[in-house]
Order: C-alpha cells, then structure tokens, then sequence
C-alpha cells in the first residue's frame, strides 16, 4: 500500500467492503502498511484527521479539570504483576524487551499495552490528602496489543494511537461521576463531530476492563452490519488503589483508599468515520473534521483565465478570513474533471465551481461532497452560504448513519432467531440473557457474534423474561453483534 494511485475505487462497499475500505484509506493517501506484519504508516492526511479529533476532545478534558502527562513507553514486569487482572488480561498480548544492546535486562519491560500499572504507581506518590483530590490525568500516545489478527488501518494494528485518562477520587459516586462525564464527551465526539450515533451501554462483566468494577462503551453500527466499540471509560472502584497503595488522608486525618478511573479512545474512531461515511468514489468527511472543508474550482478558457482566477482568488480569501478552511485548486496541468474527481476521492465536503459563467452574474455554484446536489448561491452571500452548505452537509451524513443505525436494531428470543437475524442483516440482535457466559460463547461459536453491550441501568427489566439462548430467567438485556 504505497506509492502514488490512479484515481478512481475500483471495489464496492456493498458487495466487498474489506477491499473497498483499504481501497479508500490508500487512494485517499491516509495510510500505507509497515514493513513489519500488523503495523501501519500513517501519511500527513491520515494524522491531520486524527489531529482534529485529538483537539477537539482535548479541549473539552482540559475545560473539566484534566491536565496531560506522559508516561515511559516500557513498564517493568514487577508493576504489571502488582495488578493480577492486568497481567491475566493482558498477558498474551504483551511484548517484551528482554535485551538493552548486547546486555540481558534484568527484568524484562513490557511495551505499554495500557498504562494504569505505570500511571496508578505514580499518582500513588503525588495523593496524600484529600486536598490533592480528585486528579486527572491523560497522555496521548501509542500503545502495543501483539493480536494475531490481520491488519486492517485504524480497526486492527498491533500498535495504535490513543488517548488515555486516568483520575483518582475521594469516593465512588465521585469516580462514578467521572466515568459517564468521559462517556459523555465520547459521545459528543461521536455526535457532533464525526456525525456518528452510537449505543450506550456497559460490557459483560466477562468482557470488562481486566481489574475494573464496570467498563461502559459506545458501540457504532458500520454500514457492513458490524459493531465498532467506539471508546471504553471504566470505574475501577478501589481494586487498583489497593494493588497500588493509593490512600489519602481526609478531613479526620484517617487513612482513605482513593477509587480510580480510567478512559480511553483509540484511532479506531477514524475507522469507523472512513468506514461509515465513504462510498464508492472515495472518502467523505464531514466539515468539522475535514482537512479542507471547501475546494474552490476554477473552470476557464484561455481568454477568461485570468477574470476567472482573480474572481476565485477573491472567494479564497474571503472564506479564509472567515475561517473557513479553503484550498483553490489553480493547478494548470490539470482539468477540471480530474480535479473533480480527486477532491472526491478525498472527502473533501463541498466543492465551489467557478467559470465565466459565474463570474460574469456574480454567483458560485456549491456542490455537496455526499450526494452530489448542487446549489447556487450569490457572490455577496458568500460566507452565509457556504457555511449554511457545511451544515447541511453533516446533517445528511448523521442522518444516514442515524437511519441505518435505527432500522438495524432488531429482538430475538430464541437462539435460531438470534442466529437467523445476524445471519440475514447484521446489525445488533436484542435478547434476553441469563449472565452466563456460555451463552454468550455458543453464539459466537455459530456465527462469531458476541455481546457488545448490556443496559447501563441494572434495573432496567430485560426486553424478555427468558434468556433467548438457554431459555433459563433472564436477568438482563443483550445486544449481540458482530465486532471489529
């Protein structure tokens, strides 16, 4: 996956999906592959998506009292073994550094796979009373999870990139409320940025955060019928304060175990906006996270060359002022229809065609990246309606995302059932479920479908009295789905 492509995807989404999604991130230059299995090079492109992504929570961390850090890339096996659900948990996906140059290490370091086990030793040091609470702390950097998985970019990579918070509190109500405000502002992420809706749910406790009380998710339906765990924010009660002796002295002088938190969100999410929003000519990105929001093209003849460029150079910098992301495209060497479809091919969402034509009554003609509706707009609305062009934009991508979510949400209550509906449409099947994990795994044995989530509220009554798998009394509310 490298080098420069012709224009143009050749794969379909509908009838081959896995193609057509590395089709889309190499033509749209967002990643080539690594020389070692399992591993990714993300291209300029790629980052600047990640780069918007990383701004924009961020900021909205950093408004809620969090403040970055960073943290050694190696851990030593002694910290990782003081938590025993991290080593279990972990464990077959950790790789390890054994040598420094020609010289065997004493103890062998694990390559991060998640950091509490570095982190929660440190902020065990920095609390001693109740005053230093709550911390919060993120780092933003990668980390190795040594799957045997094949790579597809920004779904499945032995190394990606990720944010990761950690906090301490006082309580568990406190660390509690911690947990959702980090789901909530995932899912504003998920909402009104990359105009995706997600499920809100927790996981099994057989598929929670190894050490956690309870690890709630997002979980994103792709166009393909799979489910995208889209984040994960765990509260980790005070399992990790006593592996790690984080104690605080409160008011009366006594001795407190703190309750921690940890939450995180991967490059993933790119994934699941490449793969919900492009089509069959290419990447489609919604203004908010867009490199360039608008392409400018001009369309001239030799002796309207000049009034036409003046004209768009004229729409350039007024939208720029305006901070519009804008790029004029006045290559010479190549025409129109190539840059059409170039600009396409990239996502950009809403292109501005610019001939004679325009020039002459004082309009631009504004067409929309997703569906191609083209509209004009007057010179001296210029600004009005391109961003008004913007918006609607990403309401017809939610919308889309919004529908094939809603129509692909379906109940079950036997096991042929569960097994006949994933197997017919995808999507995410409702059932009744018993807790045991048995269950679950007969399932995935059949069909490779899984439990993604179960009802945040424990006294939400299940949809069925009766676990659609064993027709045991159903203590709950299963999604199952297939997964990336």
């Amino acid at each position: 996956m490298s080098g420069e492509q012709e224009l143009g995807i050749t794969e379909s989404k509908a009838h081959n999906p896995g193609d057509w999604y590395a089709e889309v991130v190499r033509k749209a230059g967002l990643a080539d592959y690594a020389p070692m299995g399992g591993f990714i090079v993300t291209r300029p492109r790629g980052y600047a998506l990640w780069e918007g992504l990383q701004s924009h929570l961020d900021g909205w961390f950093k408004e809620t009292g969090v403040q970055n850090a960073y943290f050694p890339l190696f851990i030593p096996e002694s910290y990782l073994e003081r938590e025993k659900d991290i080593v279990e948990g972990f464990d077959p996906e950790v790789a390890w550094v054994t040598h420094g140059g020609y010289d065997e290490l004493e103890e062998r370091l694990a390559v991060r796979p998640t950091s509490e086990s570095i982190i929660t030793p440190f902020m065990a040091q920095w609390i001693r009373s109740h005053r230093d609470l709550p911390m919060r702390l993120n780092q933003w950097c990668s980390v190795v999870r040594w799957e045997a998985t094949d790579t597809k970019p920004f779904f499945r990579t032995k190394e990606f990139l990720w944010q990761e918070g950690h906090t301490a509190h006082r309580d568990g109500e406190e660390a509690w409320e911690e947990t959702i405000r980090r789901l909530d502002q995932y899912e504003r992420l998920y909402t009104d940025v990359l105009a995706i809706p997600a499920l809100r749910g927790k996981k099994p406790d057989h598929d929670k955060f190894p050490g956690a009380d309870t690890t709630t998710t997002l979980e994103a339906l792709m166009p393909d019928g799979k489910s995208v765990q889209s984040c994960t924010s765990h509260y980790l009660g005070t399992s990790f304060a006593e592996a790690y002796d984080v104690t605080y002295a409160d008011e009366d002088e006594e001795e407190q175990l703190a309750h921690t938190t940890s939450w995180g969100l991967s490059w993933r999410a790119l994934g699941a906006l490449i793969m919900t929003h492009s089509d069959d000519q290419g990447l489609v990105l919604p203004p908010t996270i867009a490199p360039e929001q608008v392409v400018i093209v001009p369309i001239w003849q030799e002796d309207t060359r000049e009034a036409v460029l003046e004209y768009c150079g004229d729409l350039r910098d007024e939208l720029d002022g305006a901070g519009v992301r804008v790029h004029l495209d006045d290559r010479d060497e190549r025409n129109p229809g190539f840059k059409f479809n170039e600009w396409e091919l990239k996502g950009v969402p809403l292109r501005i065609e610019v001939g004679p034509n325009e020039v002459e009554d004082g309009e631009v003609t504004l067409v929309h990246r997703p569906d191609g509706e083209s509209e004009a707009a007057d010179r001296s609305d210029l600004v009005e309606a391109v961003e008004g062009a913007l918006d609607t934009v990403y309401a017809k991508l939610y919308a889309a995302a919004e529908e094939n979510l809603e129509s692909n949400v379906r109940e079950a209550d036997s096991r042929n059932e569960i097994l006949g509906t994933i197997g017919r449409h995808g999507g995410y099947v409702k059932t009744g479920w018993c807790g045991e994990e048995a269950c679950e795994a007969e399932i995935k044995e059949q069909i490779a479908a899984e439990i993604v989530m179960v009802p945040m509220d424990e006294d939400e009554p299940p949809i069925h009295d009766t676990c659609g798998v064993c027709g045991e009394g159903a203590e709950t509310t299963a999604y199952f789905a297939k997964s990336y």
